[in-house]
């Protein structure tokens, strides 16, 4: 099967890795020094599931060298999703599925403006891993998950062909018919747990452990389990719970990638994660007092640390 990358981060260089570990025909659209080590050196994923190094790495900046494939799997941090679904269109022929794997729940109506749904397949998926230095990704746990769909809830030949795919390359995958309800969970999941981490900068063990912090933890999980279902998604009366269950087997040391990236001083996902609660609650008249207030809290940070930041002196 031959499957373009579109944004070679953490989660598309991992899965694009094991993918071409697997004996997929993959290209890699990278840029900057990441692009160059990987043409160079190859790409390397360090994971507790077992290393894997793509040397050769068919790798490059421009779409169009690539041509048009069967599989386009979209990782781009969410605020480069209107370029990067401007930029596949090389990649797009007459049977081409596109799958977006990024956080939020705004991606896939993305690539069915652009492309309709003949073309789009809705995905999600559930890893930790980071770009760690140019060409190399770590895998931080070994939890490395796959899950996608017709958004009409049917099988269909490329469903199952991608499936097969994914499990010949040694990838737990999933084929989810209610894709729209496992985006909308993930959404709930991610947006809470980047919220409550990236406020307080501490992992989830001691946040779900301390009795005052496990009430906002439910209160970001509720607020958004609200939003969703006045969106008109069919998601279930226990959500919240079966979520916040999800959050309690997380390996105590646990981050969201968005404290990672404000730790770093990265530009932060904020306006799609806890800013598109806040919108969409707002436009569907539900209240959402949690993340108004982590919105308020980080937004400073929004592209890096401020320049008017102080430093402490002692």
């Amino acid at each position: 099967m031959k499957i373009a990358i579109m944004g070679t981060g953490g989660v598309g260089g991992y899965f694009g890795a094991r993918l071409a570990a697997g004996g997929q025909e993959v290209a890699f659209i990278a840029r900057g020094e990441h692009l160059e080590a990987i043409r160079a050196d190859g790409l390397q994923i360090v994971s507790p599931n077992g290393d894997v190094l793509v040397q050769p790495a068919v790798a490059t900046d421009d779409p169009s060298a690539v041509g048009q494939v069967d599989v386009v799997m979209i990782g781009v941090k969410l605020w480069a999703t209107d370029e990067a679904v401007a930029a596949i269109k090389p990649l797009v022929g007459p049977s081409t599925a596109v799958v977006s794997f990024q956080n939020g729940v705004i991606a896939v109506d993305t690539v069915r403006r652009a492309y309709g749904d003949e073309h789009t397949l809705g995905g999600v998926a559930n890893i930790a891993a980071v770009i760690e230095r140019p060409g190399v990704i770590r895998h931080n746990g070994k939890m490395a998950v796959l899950s996608f769909g017709e958004l009409d809830g049917e099988s269909s030949p490329r469903v199952e062909a991608f499936h097969a795919a994914c499990a010949a390359s040694g990838i737990e995958a999933r084929i989810v018919p209610g894709i729209y309800k496992a985006i909308w969970e993930k959404y709930i999941f991610l947006a809470s747990m980047s919220a409550i981490t990236a406020l307080t900068r501490l992992p989830i063990g001691p946040l779900r452990e301390d009795a005052d912090s496990r009430v906002l933890i439910k209160q970001l999980l509720t607020e958004v389990t609200a939003v969703g279902t006045a969106q008109g998604v069919r998601l279930d009366v226990d959500t919240v719970d079966k979520l916040l269950n999800r959050m309690d087997g997380l390996p105590r040391d646990m981050i969201a990638s968005m404290l990672g990236d404000l730790e770093r001083g990265n530009r932060l996902e904020l306006p799609w994660l806890s800013g598109g609660v806040v919108d969409l609650g707002r436009a569907l008249h539900i209240p959402t007092p949690a993340h108004a207030m982590v919105f308020a809290a980080l937004k400073h940070y929004v592209n890096g640390v401020p320049p008017d930041a102080r430093v402490a002196q002692s």
